[in-house]
């Protein structure tokens, strides 16, 4: 990310020289630990994977009794970095999704002692907690401009090249409470978007936020099965001459043309319009999104006119100057 999107927090830190897999991730303001909201996801797991957890757990409990009587990680894993693990897990995940991460898949990436991880991150659950934090940071919400539409669409944009990028968080991204400062900071940020409409219902914005981002969610995972569906139809017709394609078109047109069951089937390929045509993915996205704006626009008169009793929203504080950094 570069610096005119904004700084990507970060997760390392070392406290005595020692990474602390419990270590506060707090604000410039705070330096107390947020209470971050950590528990166990609820997913289907094999019996090996769960076998696999359970050996983890019992890793994860022996590093941490070391580290209370004020042992180091083994010398040679003292170079290791949170950032390093939650990239080479972000990769995993990536290549052979998210089922495969495993501190011992992710120590095998690295080179490193399975038990060293834990010196560094206290289980899969916060390293899945640290990936998605990332991830966060990667769609990092705008600053509101005073512009609620422009502001909502390039949450949208940003959001849909984040997960077109990582199509395996999609399994796991807002289903849970914040739990790390990316997260807050998107949140507290997308919370801020509306403060120029004079909304002040807070289920009004959370439903304008989530149908954005149930759209994006939804283009995405179109536009992967798309791609998919693309690379099919390459293979596939790498082996047909020009002739052979045309004669197929011709006899797919011919069908619903004569069967007359199908006019507007038929009037669809006589338009020549490809409604799956990868030149025109980018337009396709961006009026699918108008069309989402749009009627957004329309609740939220409709809201401002028709304001119900509700909790009050909070004033906002002034602007921080640009670079300041949520660590």
């Amino acid at each position: 990310m570069n610096e005119q999107e904004g700084r990507v927090v970060k997760t390392d830190g070392e406290v005595g020289g020692v990474p602390q897999a419990s270590e506060a991730h707090g604000t410039d303001e705070y330096e107390e630990e947020p209470p971050y909201f950590r528990y166990r996801r609820q997913y289907l797991r094999s019996s090996q994977a769960s076998r696999e957890e359970a050996r983890e757990e019992r890793i994860a409990g022996h590093v941490q009794r070391h580290r209370a009587r004020g042992a180091q990680p083994p010398r040679r894993d003292r170079g290791l970095s949170r950032d390093e693990i939650v990239s080479a897990a972000i990769a995993v995940a990536a290549a052979e999704g998210p089922e495969a991460i495993s501190m011992r898949r992710i120590a095998r990436e690295l080179n490193a002692g399975a038990m060293s991880l834990y010196w560094y991150v206290a289980s899969k659950e916060e390293l899945l907690d640290l990936m998605m934090d990332q991830i966060e940071a990667e769609i990092e919400v705008p600053e509101p401009s005073g512009d609620w539409r422009a502001d909502l669409s390039v949450f949208a944009h940003r959001t849909r090249a984040t997960l077109s990028r990582h199509i395996w968080a999609i399994e796991f991204i807002g289903s849970r409470p914040p739990s790390g400062p990316n997260d807050v900071r998107n949140l507290e940020r997308l919370l801020s978007l509306l403060d120029e409409t004079g909304v002040d219902d807070y289920r009004v914005m959370m439903g304008v936020f989530m149908t954005v981002v149930t759209f994006v969610i939804g283009a995405v995972m179109r536009e992967a099965q798309e791609l998919r569906f693309q690379r099919e139809q390459e293979r596939v017709q790498a082996n047909m001459t020009e002739a052979e394609l045309q004669a197929e078109h011709e006899r797919f047109y011919t069908w619903f043309k004569n069967s007359d069951r199908y006019p507007h089937i038929t009037r669809l390929m006589e338009s020549g319009v490809d409604p799956d045509d990868p030149d025109t993915r980018e337009e396709r996205f961006q009026f699918s999104l108008d069309c989402v704006l749009d009627g957004i626009a329309a609740r939220l008169s409709l809201a401002a006119r028709t304001e119900p009793a509700s909790p009050s929203r909070p004033s906002r504080p002034p602007r921080r100057s640009s670079d300041s950094v949520v660590r």
